[in-house]
């Protein structure tokens, strides 16, 4: 019961309630979609990052996922000898149950352990300010490291929270009669436990691609 009256129970409490208003208020009135270009035309080439790879969806994977369109890449940048994957989930409405799977679910669901989960700041071009983003850092056996760096992306915002995900979606509902969002994340595989510089080089992949992204998604 101490859960329950927790700040951030009461806060999910009342952005769920407020979704739940909208929708219903909102039934009536037709949404808002508006026209993308598919994620099949993104740059293959980033500045110094190549694509070496793209990944269809299975029809099991994207009857789970509910996506309208999908991203799922490898690139390489030979300049520094760096690899790194990209993945981008658009839904153009959230108002029948599509929403995006957050990553904190999706790479445990897939035997990766959590090892790390902050939020980071990062400059990117075409933005005012430095984007915040999530970083999750994941592991896999003894071994296997990976820094996924991800947020969600809509009407001209990086959104990191899930909750601020949430209330941003009630708004623009109500004011614009539009749910579209997008996940975006990139990966990296983490070599000789070096974290950090998987970091860094997740950190210098979003900075190519992030001009391209917001050519991408609508506004």
């Amino acid at each position: 019961m101490s859960f329950l009256k927790g700040k951030y129970a009461l806060l999910l409490t009342v952005v769920l309630l407020l979704q739940g208003a909208v929708y219903y208020a909102a039934a009536s009135r037709r949404e808002l979609t508006p026209n993308v270009a598919p994620l099949a035309a993104f740059p293959s080439t980033l500045g110094d990052w190549r694509m070496t790879a793209e990944y269809p969806l299975t029809a099991d994977t994207q009857q789970v996922l509910r996506a309208d369109d999908t991203l799922n890449r490898d690139y390489v940048n030979l300049s520094v000898a760096k690899k790194a994957s990209l993945w981008i989930a658009y839904y153009k409405t959230q108002r029948y149950g599509q929403t995006p799977h957050s990553p904190k679910a999706c790479l445990p669901g897939a035997g990766w352990e959590p090892i790390e989960n902050t939020t980071i700041p990062i400059v990117v071009p075409g933005w005012p300010e430095p984007i915040v983003a999530n970083k999750y850092v994941v592991a896999s056996g003894d071994d296997s490291k990976v820094v996924a760096i991800y947020w969600y992306q809509s009407h001209n915002r990086v959104i990191a929270s899930e909750y601020a995900a949430r209330f941003w979606l009630v708004l623009d509902s109500m004011r614009y009669r539009r749910s579209d969002t997008s996940l975006v994340r990139a990966m990296v595989s983490v070599q000789n436990d070096d974290v950090d510089s998987a970091t860094r080089t997740t950190i210098s992949f979003i900075q190519a691609f992030f001009p391209a992204l917001l050519r991408q998604l609508p506004n």
